[in-house]
């Protein structure tokens, strides 16, 4: 059985809108969920809920390791190039590994990412 990790009290107050301002729009995410495929027709109320938080904690995490990476470089600005050995030298990023890795040329994500499905409009 799965224990308790270190955000198992994300959601102590429940799931509902009325658990505070969320950081994230939940009506992007919503849009996001239901262009994520052909399948995905329906969405909960809740789910973008619970995506947002998860987004937000993924934002903090990654972050928080990549400002290691500027300290220890003895730097102030935290910049892509932080952001991809933190990506590099944590097992749990190695999803982003190839965006790092790619987008380091020219600035723009690689079209493998399918990123123009999300684009807004």
């Amino acid at each position: 059985m799965r224990q308790a990790g270190t955000y198992s009290g994300i959601l102590s107050g429940g799931i509902s809108g009325k658990t505070g301002p969320h950081l994230l729009p939940l009506a992007r995410i919503k849009k996001i969920m239901k262009k994520s495929g052909e399948d995905v027709k329906m969405i909960s109320g809740e789910s973008p809920i619970v995506f947002s938080k998860a987004c937000e904690l993924f934002i903090k995490e990654l972050t928080q390791r990549s400002w290691m990476v500027t300290m220890q470089g003895k730097r102030r600005t935290l910049n892509k190039e932080d952001v991809a050995s933190a990506v590099m030298a944590t097992d749990l990023f190695d999803f982003l590994v190839n965006l790092v890795s790619e987008s380091g040329n020219s600035g723009e994500a690689p079209p493998s990412l399918g990123l123009d499905t999300f684009t807004s409009s």
